[in-house]
């Protein structure tokens, strides 16, 4: 069988099609370079305890640069380890509670890195429907058996775990999903895997620092922390205002971690900058344990009144909600209305959401003042579009 040999000029005329099919389908995605000083009202961000600008915070960070350098020049296993690194591990294991911690420069490589390395061709993984594409792709690289069950449905795990084909397994989640906001149901998740001799990988990407006691998460705050059989994975991104991402758990899997997980050993460290914003954020953190509650009341003050208004709002389980739009291109009309009144939203759509529905996205901060909060109220329900209302 022979095949058209292409000419250079024509080898990515393919492009050109996907590109009319996602306009056609108004799933056109465009980069909006945003300047260092903005008018905007900020609600798409997820610096959901306002403190990627907090003056000690960017300070730490640009000190850290002076100190370290831009960057952190290698792997981790070279010379890209500091002693901010180590500081930044012990400081997170604290003060979640876990026995150890592993930095790594984004929360999708340390996602893509659990998953991988706690599981392989032997065995089985069962995840959530609605999980982060950052596990999706850790599952699709393991080489494991993979199942996806309907979303926060803990019976439909129970029923594969018992119906698996290998002896070790692995149920993967978000806590807070990060479309919505709603919190899996993590204590029967523990359960089921427990009774079938499972291990949990929880994605507390949205918990940390707004869910639990001093927003020490979703996985402490639903009592799992620090089980033996319990992994965490965190972003350093959202509550703490920097950059990079962490796993969390036993000693012996981050070990694990280190010397096998590819996305570690074969990436640049987190720049010291980052990992001293990050330490210095966990301090504030601690020091001013009443933000995670104002996030989240910001948060529940909203999902309140955009009801009330008639809109079709999702119920927030930390400072993540929804609202739903009739169709991507009224989402992004409804988004680009928003922003033309000072008001940035997140414009999510297909495939960005497993289920099919456009939505904007608002994340609550816990330095939105009540005047803030009421133009946000009046911003969206003034330019919603017809078919917006619940």
């Amino acid at each position: 069988m022979s095949v058209n040999v292409l000419p250079p000029e024509s080898v990515f005329d393919w492009l050109d099609d996907k590109a009319g099919e996602r306009r056609s389908a108004g799933l056109v995605r465009r980069l909006r370079p945003r300047p260092a000083e903005t008018d905007q009202l900020d609600l798409a961000s997820n610096d959901y305890l306002g403190l990627a600008r907090d003056k000690r915070v960017a300070g730490a960070a640009a000190a850290a640069a002076l100190r370290w350098g831009a960057g952190s020049t290698s792997s981790r296993l070279v010379t890209g380890t500091t002693e901010l690194h180590a500081d930044l591990e012990r400081e997170l294991a604290g003060f979640c509670g876990t026995e150890a911690a592993l930095v790594f420069s984004s929360g999708f490589l340390a996602n893509l890195a659990a998953v991988t390395t706690l599981s392989g061709q032997d065995s089985a993984i069962v995840t959530d429907n609605y999980i982060h594409a950052s596990l999706i792709d850790g599952c699709r690289l393991s080489r494991a058996e993979v199942a996806a069950m309907a979303h926060a449905d803990h019976a439909a795990v129970k029923h594969a775990l018992a119906t698996r084909r290998t002896e070790r397994a692995l149920v993967v989640s978000d806590t807070v999903f990060s479309v919505d906001g709603d919190l899996a149901p993590l204590s029967e998740l523990a359960e089921v895997c427990r009774e079938h001799g499972a291990a949990l990988l929880l994605d507390d990407a949205h918990g940390l620092g707004v869910v639990g006691e001093g927003g020490r998460g979703a996985v402490a705050d639903a009592g799992l922390i620090g089980d033996p059989d319990v992994v965490t994975t965190v972003t350093l991104s959202k509550s703490l205002g920097a950059q990079g991402g962490a796993v969390l758990g036993p000693r012996r899997v981050i070990r694990h971690l280190v010397e096998t997980a590819r996305s570690f050993i074969f990436d640049t460290g987190l720049a010291p900058a980052s990992a001293a914003a990050a330490l210095t954020a966990l301090q504030v953190l601690r020091e001013e344990p009443d933000r995670p509650a104002r996030a989240v009341d910001a948060a529940a003050t909203l999902c309140t009144r955009l009801g009330a208004a008639g809109l079709a709002v999702s119920t927030p389980s930390a400072a993540v909600i929804s609202v739903r739009a009739p169709s991507p291109d009224a989402a992004v009309a409804w988004s680009d209305a928003c922003r033309g009144e000072g008001l940035t939203v997140a414009c999510f759509r297909p495939p960005s959401v497993p289920d099919g529905i456009s939505r904007l996205r608002l994340s609550a901060r816990a330095d939105l003042s009540d005047a803030e909060l009421d133009r946000v109220v009046d911003v969206i329900t003034r330019n919603a579009p017809r078919g917006a209302a619940s």
